[in-house]
This record gives C-alpha cells, structure tokens and sequence, in this order.
C-alpha cells in the first residue's frame, strides 16, 4: 500500500466519479483506475461499488477512508514539519465556506492575501450549509470552514467568533412595512416567507426564534442561494429573516429591524481540534483570527484586541 494509492482512494470517495477524479488529480483515467485496483488487490477486498453513472464505498471501503485521512494528514504534517524547518509553508488547504459573508470578513481577499504570500499551498474550496461544513470538519474532510454557529459545535470541533450580525426583516419596497422603524414578529406572521434549507444557520435561527415568541409563518420557498432568495423578496413574492452585513448592501430590499432585536448570525472559524494539524492551515488562522479580531472591534468600538485563542 502506497501513499500515491489511498490519495488516489481518497478523492475518487469524495467525487464518487472516476472521470473527476482523474480530472482533480490530473492524471489520466485508466491510470487512476490501474491505481485503485492495485490497491484493492492489497487489501484483498473491493472498495468501490462501481456503476455507470456512480460509485459508492463498500463497507470496507468507509472503514478504510477514516484511516486514509489519518495516515495523509500525518504524512502531510511530516512534510510541513520539515518545510517549516527551512522556513517554507507548502500544501495543500481544503476550507469550507458557507454563501454569504459580511464584509468585515472579506474571505476572498484573505485567501488572496495567502495565496500570494504561500504561493506553494494549494486550496480547495468546498460550498455547504453549516451543519454539512461542521461535519466535515469534525470527520476531517475539511481543514477549516466557515459556517454561522445557531447551537453547540459538535464534539471535537473548536469554533471562534469572526464575525457576527443580527437577523432583520428583509422586504420589497412597496411592502406595507418596509417603511417602520421596526416590526414585530407578530406584524409578519402572516406573510409568505422566503425560507433557505434546514442546514443553514439562518433557516434554524429562524425558525427559533418564531417557535420562543409563539408565532406562526409560512413558508412558501425554500431556495439554496442568497441571489435569489434576494430576487423573490424584490418581487414582493415574500419576506425573509436574513443577516444585515449580507442583505444591507442590496439596493432592491429594506431591511427593517425587529422589536424586540432579532438573534445574533455569527460566522465561526471551526478547526477540528485547539491547534490546527498542518503549518499552513495554521497560517490562515491567524490571518482570519487577526482579519475577525480588527473587524469586531471596530464594529463594538473599542479598542483592537489581540485574536483569541481558539475554544471549543
């Protein structure tokens, strides 16, 4: 068994496609395919369960993928130990993210930042909903995300506020409440509610803090990206409870705070454990932890604090 062979195991799980796979690792399909058959001639058992359009692991296949994470990360630190030692950072970063970010958190350009400063580290960005990127992270499918935190991380999960923003009523100009200083949940109980799925943050938000006030709403869509969520509430088709930092900047909604103040959405930096395994997943902590740090404080005016340690 070779380490070439359960990288090569370990994205063909993630894809569940050999033509992407191939793609990803950029090596060509029958010698993906050569790879894992060797490696399923090793173990003496198959792996995969093939067909036409997917596969999928077989019961010895999900037993081995916990372990092939272990055994690669530790090869990996092994490698970023000896890089750091000559003062290089080199890698590869796999980062989750969530849509929707407030700009005191512009991940973009802190990515680009990194990415110009550790130009040998490769980054993989995988989109989810926040319990999905949690997950991850606690597996170890993910390096580090970025979800918004509505209840406890899971266990072996550490998290750190980056950024935060309450809930307000997002809603078409003409909407009869979108000129009020503020509005009760009771006031719009009764309008159609443009919801997103049940993994995100915001939709379990939502949905608790109507169940504590004892109202009903209606849920009339369920859409996955903010743009149209955005697009139906222009439209005057319903409401939605969405964060200020992302809904303010749009121009075509109003965005109306509730009485009494709506929940806290707050973008966490989750790392599967206190200190992060690899050199440069450790390099863009303490860029995101220093980026999050200077952005609260000033939204709370007061003084630059110095990042806080990661807490479970």
């Amino acid at each position: 068994m070779e380490l070439r062979q359960l990288r090569h195991f370990l994205v063909v799980a993630e894809e569940h496609h050999f033509t992407r796979a191939a793609e990803r690792l950029h090596i060509v399909q029958s010698g993906l395919s050569a790879s894992i058959n060797a490696l399923e001639r090793d173990l003496g058992v198959p792996l995969f369960v093939r067909t036409t359009r997917r596969v999928e692991l077989t019961d010895a296949g999900r037993t081995l993928l916990m372990q092939a994470r272990r055994t690669l990360d530790a090869a990996d630190s092994a490698r970023d130990a000896v890089a750091a030692v000559r003062g290089l950072v080199r890698g590869r970063l796999t980062v989750g993210v969530m849509q929707g970010f407030p700009a005191t958190l512009d991940l973009a350009e802190i990515l680009g930042r990194f990415h110009r400063k550790y130009d040998g580290v490769e980054i993989r960005l995988v989109q989810a909903g926040s319990e999905r990127l949690l997950d991850d992270v606690r597996t170890g499918r993910l390096d580090l995300a970025f979800p918004a935190l509505a209840s406890r991380a899971p266990q072996g999960v550490v998290t750190v506020p980056v950024a935060e923003s309450p809930l307000v009523l997002a809603c078409a100009p003409s909407h009869r409440l979108a000129k009020r200083a503020r509005v009760t949940l009771a006031d719009i109980g009764s309008d159609h509610f443009v919801d997103f799925p049940d993994d995100w943050a915001v939709r379990v938000l939502t949905n608790r803090v109507f169940a504590d006030a004892g109202v009903a709403r209606r849920s009339a869509f369920e859409v996955n990206d903010l743009g149209t969520c955005m697009d139906l509430v222009t439209h005057g088709l319903g409401v939605a409870l969405v964060p200020l930092a992302v809904a303010a900047g749009n121009p075509r909604v109003r965005c109306v705070p509730l009485k009494p103040a709506g929940p806290m959405w707050v973008v966490v930096l989750a790392t599967a454990g206190q200190e992060p395994v690899s050199v440069a997943a450790r390099a863009l902590v303490a860029m995101v932890l220093d980026r999050g740090a200077r952005g609260m404080s000033k939204r709370r005016g007061a003084p630059r604090r110095k990042a806080p340690a990661l807490r479970p």
